[in-house]
């Protein structure tokens, strides 16, 4: 029988800063500010071996239960600006742009698909309002799951 992972979700307060330090070298590799893996362990204050001996070992807990994932489609007019302003109008209620896929336009209009992390308590009618609002969306939906 294969052995499985355990898992044990501990407060930072109690562990040894090495954990903790090795989240931060890893996250400066994925954010480009590392070169290498050895410059991101410097940069985090902790040896080579340390970040070689738990970075496949130690991750960051993110608690997703506050917020939910909405999809809508929405019809935008094909003008210059339309899907930058889609992006601001959804940044200005706290949403996180998951995932945008824009398809070519055809008779004037191009359908976009939205995927976007939001607080659980924000309804779908709220959104949805809030884009139709927005100046070039033709119209907006609700993509159920």
């Amino acid at each position: 029988m294969a052995e499985q992972n355990k898992f044990l979700l501990v407060d930072l307060s109690v562990l040894p800063e090495v954990f903790t330090k090795v989240v931060e070298a890893k996250r400066y590799m994925a954010q480009g500010k590392a070169k290498s893996y050895s410059d991101a362990a410097k940069m985090a204050g902790i040896s080579r071996s340390a970040f070689y001996k738990y970075k496949d070992k130690v991750y960051p807990y993110e608690s997703n239960s506050l917020t939910r994932v909405l999809t809508l489609t929405v019809t935008l007019v094909d003008e210059p600006g339309i899907l930058s302003s889609l992006i601001t109008g959804l940044y200005q209620i706290g949403a996180n742009i998951i995932t945008i896929n824009q398809n070519i336009p055809v008779d004037g209009v191009a359908p976009v698909s939205v995927s976007l992390r939001i607080d659980r308590e924000r309804g779908d009618e709220d959104v949805v309002s809030h884009v139709r609002q927005i100046a070039g969306v033709v119209s907006v939906r609700t993509v159920n799951a």
